[in-house]
């Protein structure tokens, strides 16, 4: 068994300003998908340019924060904000989730790409590939932050989390963060290095990520407010992710098909 190296959440104090790791790495990720934005802006046939990355990553921000921490209210807790509604700015105490966040992208990358007249998978195929690195640097914070902890194991890699009793259980936050974060990086930035038809990246994000999350779910601990759905182990991450694949698969399916049809 591993020992679970307690961080203290707040990264700096400055009087009764506080610093919290959890917003770090959101900085984090919104500062790697701007730098990773301007190189991929420098690839031949870009249809951004460096200069309109700062916008990009705003408008992507501003989608990501206001529909994760909506999508967590309506998704995971509803009750508990109807009740503590002051809860809703909590945002340091954890509380994103990512489905919703994907959602306020997508409305985010439709405006912009109106402001741009481009096509909206034009934009979304760009900023795919900028996205994973944040999702690990979150899934990171909620390591740091010791929630969503994983389910009970004797592996010998098995930690006992502060809050979760006193039985080892699976760092499930590092694997999001290797699987949602590293490996979907990896996959996204070499696959996308090549011209591909329109939709195509943006299909492979999808299916991608909602594979790595309905593994991951199986050795993630479900909100005990929520608990199994169905089955004994059918979770509600694994509920709003099976409809990520299936459309990342509709996606690559009718973007290769078009592709083959005008070539």
């Amino acid at each position: 068994m591993l020992t679970y190296p307690e961080i203290d959440p707040v990264a700096l104090s400055l009087g009764p300003l506080k610093v919290h790791w959890y917003g770090m790495m959101y900085l984090v990720g919104f500062g790697a998908a701007w730098w990773l934005g301007i190189l991929r802006a420098k690839l031949p046939n870009s249809p951004l340019s460096a200069e309109q990355i700062s916008d990009l990553i705003f408008y992507g921000a501003l989608g990501a924060v206001l529909g994760g921490r909506i999508g967590y209210i309506l998704f995971y807790d509803l009750a508990n904000y109807i009740e503590h509604p002051l809860n809703v700015f909590k945002v340091w105490e954890g509380g994103m989730a990512f489905h919703g966040g994907l959602i306020g992208v997508i409305v985010a990358m439709w405006l912009y790409s109106r402001k741009l007249n481009l096509r909206l998978f034009v934009l979304t195929d760009f900023l795919a590939p900028l996205v994973p690195i944040g999702l690990g640097a979150g899934r990171l914070g909620n390591f740091i932050n010791g929630e969503l902890w994983g389910r009970t194991t004797d592996v010998p890699w098995g930690m006992v989390f502060p809050y979760a009793g006193d039985l080892p259980r699976h760092p499930s936050q590092i694997y999001q963060a290797c699987m949602e974060g590293l490996l979907l990086f990896l996959i996204l930035w070499f696959y996308s290095r090549k011209p591909r038809p329109t939709m195509a990246v943006s299909g492979l994000f999808l299916i991608c990520y909602g594979v790595f999350r309905i593994v991951a779910e199986f050795f993630r601990q479900p909100d005990a407010h929520i608990g199994y759905l169905a089955f004994g182990w059918l979770t509600e991450g694994q509920l709003l992710s099976l409809p990520m694949v299936i459309a990342g698969a509709a996606l690559m399916l009718f973007a290769y098909q078009r592709q083959k049809q005008t070539s």
